[in-house]
């Protein structure tokens, strides 16, 4: 599995674009990484087919921390093998029955499994792993992390993480361990950590 953290995102150099289903239900065929993510952060995150088990509890959360995610100035994306088409028709499918609703970020088609080879997530039976990926306005993944496929992810985690990335831009502070937004972070030096830990170790 490669580490992607502290490299440039693959596609987001704009050099090539994909089929996609869009927040307003539009289908494109030129979605541009770069593009659609110009002065945003983004998040994308890969799952392994429509219409299955995990993956649209997974698919609504995101959907349902969607305007957290923007107030952050965050672009989601999700990505599966699946064509445009099925990703459309799992939109027109109600939650009731098994589908996603009308999620209002875009969905990306991964039929050639150019995303999830270059991720890195793609699994022995051709599908994507549960893969999310943070990444910061210069194009830089910040964090990375990968579920099996049996193993629905943690939305507000990546919230966590997009809160303790723009934390420590804007203040140059590092984020300790269980660090949430407006918690005290800490200097990067032996002094910042002696004074962290006195006041802090006994809640860690």
């Amino acid at each position: 599995m490669a580490v992607l953290v502290g490299k440039q995102a693959p596609f987001f150099d704009g050099d090539k674009t994909f089929s996609a289903v869009l927040g307003d239900g539009q289908i494109v065929d030129n979605y541009s990484f770069k593009d659609a993510t110009a002065g945003k952060y983004a998040v994308v995150f890969f799952y392994p087919l429509d219409f299955t088990f995990v993956c649209p509890s997974e698919l609504i959360a995101f959907d349902h921390r969607l305007e957290e995610f923007k107030q952050r100035n965050v672009e989601v994306i999700g990505v599966s093998i699946d064509s445009q088409f099925t990703h459309a028709a799992w939109r027109n499918t109600a939650v009731e029955q098994g589908g996603i609703g009308q999620v209002g970020y875009t969905l990306v088609a991964d039929i050639q499994h150019a995303l999830c080879q270059a991720y890195d997530v793609e699994a022995d039976e051709g599908v994507a792993f549960r893969g999310s990926f943070l990444i910061d306005r210069s194009g830089v993944v910040q964090h990375q992390v990968v579920n099996n496929l049996p193993l629905g992810r943690n939305i507000d985690e990546m919230l966590r993480m997009v809160d303790a990335l723009q934390f420590t831009e804007e203040h140059g502070e590092v984020c300790p361990a269980g660090w949430n937004k407006g918690k005290k972070g800490m200097k990067a030096s032996a002094e910042g950590v002696a004074s962290y830990l006195a006041e802090n170790a006994k809640e860690l």
